[in-house]
C-alpha cells in the first residue's frame, strides 16, 4: 500500500515547521517544537483524552441533531413551498450571523455545560445540510417529473420515490461540508465559555503561555476533525456511492487503499 498522500502533506508541514524552528530560534512561548508538542502528548495522554472525548460528544451530538434538523427542514421546504417562504428567510438571517456572535449567546442561555457547544455545534452544521439537501431536491429534472405527472402518482410519492433518491448526491455533499465545521463549532463554543473541552484547554493553557499544550489540543482536534471527514465518507457510502466519485483524487486517498 502507498503511504497515503495526507501522511506525505503532514510529515512535509512538520518538516517545516521544523526547519523554521532551527532558522528562526524563535523562544518556545511562541513557537514550541514539534518534539515539544508530541512531548505534551505523551505526556499527559489521559488529560488529552478526557477533554477530547468531551469535545468529540459535543461534535457528534451536534452533527446528529443538524444533520437530522438540516432533512427535515430541506423535506419540509420540497414538500410544502409555503412552509419554504416563511422559514427560509429565518435561516438565512441566522446563518447571516457570526459564530462569535451566537456563541456568547447561547452560553448565557444554556450555561456553561455541554448543552451551549451542542446547540452551536447544531446550528452551523445546520444550514450546509439543509441548502445542500433542498438544492438538490429543487434540481429534480423536469423532465422526469413531467414523466412521473402522467402516472398515477401522488405529489408525495413522487417526492419520496423520485425526487429524494435523485437529490441524495447533494445531501451527501452538505454532510461532507458540515463534518469539518462540526469541531470548529464545538471548539468555538468552548472558547465562550466551558469547563472542559479541547477548546478549554487551549484557553487555560494561552493564559500560562504553555503553547506546547495549545498545540497539542489543536493536533487532536485536526485529528478529530479528519476522522469526522473519513468517517462522514464511510457511513454516506451506502446511501449514494455514485457521489463517492465526485471526490479528488487526494482526498479519496485518505480513506481508501490503493488497489495494488
Amino acid at each position: 500500500m502507498r503511504t497515503h498522500h495526507a501522511g506525505l502533506a503532514l510529515s512535509a508541514l512538520v518538516a517545516l515547521w521544523q526547519v523554521a524552528i532551527w532558522l528562526g530560534e524563535p523562544p518556545s512561548f511562541l513557537m514550541p517544537s514539534p518534539a515539544a508538542v508530541a512531548a505534551a502528548l505523551v505526556h499527559r495522554p489521559g488529560f488529552f483524552l478526557e477533554h477530547g472525548l468531551v469535545t468529540l460528544t459535543e461534535i457528534l451530538a451536534g452533527l446528529l441533531s443538524g444533520t437530522a434538523l438540516g432533512i427535515a427542514t430541506a423535506f419540509g421546504l420540497a414538500a410544502l413551498p409555503r412552509f419554504g417562504q416563511l422559514v427560509w428567510p429565518i435561516v438565512l438571517i441566522l446563518q447571516a450571523l457570526p459564530v462569535f456572535v451566537l456563541a456568547p449567546i447561547l452560553v448565557l442561555w444554556l450555561g456553561f455545560g455541554m448543552a451551549s457547544k451542542v446547540a452551536m455545534t447544531t446550528i452551523i452544521i445546520f444550514f450546509p445540510v439543509a441548502s445542500a439537501f433542498a438544492d438538490g431536491l429543487r434540481r429534480t429534472d423536469r423532465a422526469i417529473l413531467d414523466a412521473v405527472s402522467l402516472t398515477e402518482a401522488t405529489h408525495w410519492q413522487a417526492l419520496i420515490r423520485i425526487r429524494v433518491p435523485l437529490a441524495l448526491p447533494g445531501l451527501v455533499s452538505g454532510l461532507r461540508v458540515a463534518a469539518p465545521l462540526a469541531p470548529l463549532a464545538a471548539v468555538v463554543g468552548e472558547w465562550v465559555g466551558a469547563s472542559a473541552g479541547l477548546g478549554f484547554v487551549m484557553v487555560q493553557a494561552n493564559a500560562r503561555m504553555q503553547t506546547d499544550t495549545v498545540f497539542a489540543a489543536m493536533a487532536v482536534l485536526a485529528a478529530l476533525t479528519i476522522l469526522m471527514r473519513i468517517a462522514v465518507d464511510r457511513l454516506t457510502a451506502g446511501l449514494a456511492p455514485w457521489a463517492a466519485e465526485t471526490d479528488p483524487p487526494a482526498f479519496r486517498s485518505l480513506h481508501r487503499r490503493d488497489p495494488r
